[in-house]
């Protein structure tokens, strides 16, 4: 079992940056796929980023070269660094993690985060 609180979300202006956290419980953190999701009013879910047990990291073509995911298993911790941030980054941003990379592709994961909004004014 794997529980899963994002933490880091707030309000910056256009152009700043923010720092999402994903705090893991569970002793078998690292065995899973890990990914940041987001989902603006009106919209589908999206996949933003995700990283591979082993740390291959994969970005939306949206967010490449802005956004940065890593993932520190010795502290049970996953983070998606946003750079350069525009207004249509605006959503409430989740993270989830799934025994399989698939599942994390899918939106399948096993597990999910209780969301924080992000929102960023022009």
């Amino acid at each position: 079992q794997v529980q899963l609180v994002e933490s880091g979300g707030g309000s910056v202006q256009a152009g700043g940056s923010l720092t999402l956290s994903c705090a893991a419980s569970g002793r078998t953190f690292s065995i899973y796929a890990m990914g940041w999701y987001r989902q603006a009013p009106g919209k589908q879910r999206e996949l933003v980023a995700h990283i591979t047990s082993s740390g291959t990291t994969n970005y939306a073509v949206s967010v490449k070269d802005r956004f940065t995911i890593s993932r520190d298993n010795a502290k049970n911790m996953m983070y998606l660094q946003m750079n350069s941030l525009k207004p249509e980054d605006t959503a409430v941003y989740y993270c989830a993690a799934g025994r399989t990379l698939l599942s994390v592709l899918r939106g399948t994961g096993e597990y999910w985060g209780q969301g924080t909004q992000v929102t960023v004014s022009s």
